[in-house]
């Protein structure tokens, strides 16, 4: 075999190993919302409530009290660009720090969409406060999420309906 033509099987070799080597080596792509636990579930050692004043714009001052928060969980989410929670709520409330990104929060009582961006944070009332979020960027967001009073085991979202949304 002559340089050429050895220099023509080797691309053409190359060529081919690409050909069936590039599929296999492509990745999936990432699910839509991926949930971390940072920390295992933990309950308060000691006797503690917990209140929230939340006053959003537009609205009048909503009080959240939990007078036994019991346990947290720790979570650190990653929503790909146009992915959706699903409409759910918590056992309790949720502290949300938006880490990059964006998140708008949807909730179902007033169909509003408020959008959090990075380096801000929000607080879910939970208790039955029926809700949606959403990614509503071109990159990945990530938040952590602070859950109280969350069940010992088990789901921390529970499904629920979206009402009139």
């Amino acid at each position: 075999m002559d340089k050429t033509t050895f220099a023509i099987a080797a691309v053409a070799g190359v060529m081919a190993a690409g050909a069936y080597g590039l599929p296999a080596s492509a990745q999936a792509p990432p699910p839509p919302i991926v949930g971390e636990p940072l920390t295992t579930r933990a309950v308060f050692a000691d006797d503690i409530g917990l209140t929230f004043k939340l006053k959003l714009h537009g609205s009048g001052t909503d009080v959240i009290d939990v007078k036994n928060p019991s346990s947290t969980a720790i979570v650190r989410y990653t929503v790909q660009p146009g992915a959706y929670f699903p409409w759910h709520t918590h056992t309790g409330p949720v502290v949300v720090n938006v880490v990059s990104g964006a998140l708008t929060y949807v909730g179902a009582e007033d169909c509003a969409q408020r959008t959090y961006a990075a380096g801000q944070a929000f607080v879910d009332p939970g208790q039955g406060h029926v809700h949606t979020a959403f990614n509503p960027t071109n990159v990945p967001t990530v938040l952590v999420a602070a859950f109280f009073h969350a069940p010992a085991e088990g789901p921390l979202l529970i499904p629920a309906a979206p009402g009139h949304c």
